[in-house]
């Protein structure tokens, strides 16, 4: 595993972003394992987390320039790798968007840098059936601007429904033709838990539901 890896799913462990156990999902199915990026809640947390999700994005070598966080938990991560890319020198827009138009004032519903003729990155934490990311890429679409490419920060790789065997990062990234970067996936969690004596009671229970729900290139 790459050291970005390695230290994203340590800082999900310290923070408690990532739990083990049984979690029933928004898919009905009951898993093994919970990620909540918002438990990230702290300065400290966020500043690594972005460099996490910096250096998935160097590593695919993405041409952007524009980041672009949809609401509600891709905003303070598109604004923290936004701080975290200024630290290394590349002074990045942001722009997000927000749930329901605004009819006073500037009105509309996106915030921050104008997106016409820019080439977005899409920053948001999973992406389980890639309904939030598909209306993230008509916001981008409308404005004038193009998405380039999609980072999460977690890609369970678990197939959409019984009969779809992609998913829902391979879904979308067919769909819209932009890769989508996960700075781990659960192939990088099995590793990482296979690697960690005090983890090693998990690995069959991931085994066990990759096996049952998994996606055909997971």
């Amino acid at each position: 595993m790459t050291d970005h890896r390695t230290r994203f799913l340590q800082l999900a462990l310290a923070a408690d972003a990532l739990r083990f156990g049984e979690f029933t999902l928004k898919s009905g199915r009951t898993s093994p394992y919970f990620f909540n990026a918002g438990r990230f809640d702290s300065g400290q947390a966020l500043a690594t987390l972005a460099g996490c999700y910096a250096d998935a994005i160097d590593g695919a070598g993405l041409d952007f320039d524009l980041l672009f966080g949809p609401a509600y938990k891709g905003i303070p991560l598109a604004t923290a790798l936004a701080c975290e890319y200024a630290r290394r020198g590349r002074d990045l827009p942001l722009a997000f968007n927000r749930k329901e138009a605004k009819a006073h004032g500037e009105g509309g519903t996106l915030i921050g840098a104008p997106l016409a003729g820019k080439r977005v990155l899409v920053v948001d934490d999973v992406m389980t059936a890639g309904t939030a990311i598909r209306e993230a890429l008509g916001f981008i679409d409308d404005a004038g601007g193009t998405a380039v490419g999609i980072v999460i920060a977690l890609d369970r790789q678990e197939r959409i429904a019984d009969g779809d065997p992609r998913s829902a990062a391979e879904a979308v990234a067919a769909e819209h033709r932009v890769p989508v970067i996960a700075v781990a996936s659960l192939s990088d969690l099995l590793a990482f838990v296979g690697e960690n004596a005090t983890l090693a009671g998990e690995r069959e229970r991931l085994d066990a539901y990759r096996a049952r729900h998994g996606s055909a290139t997971g």
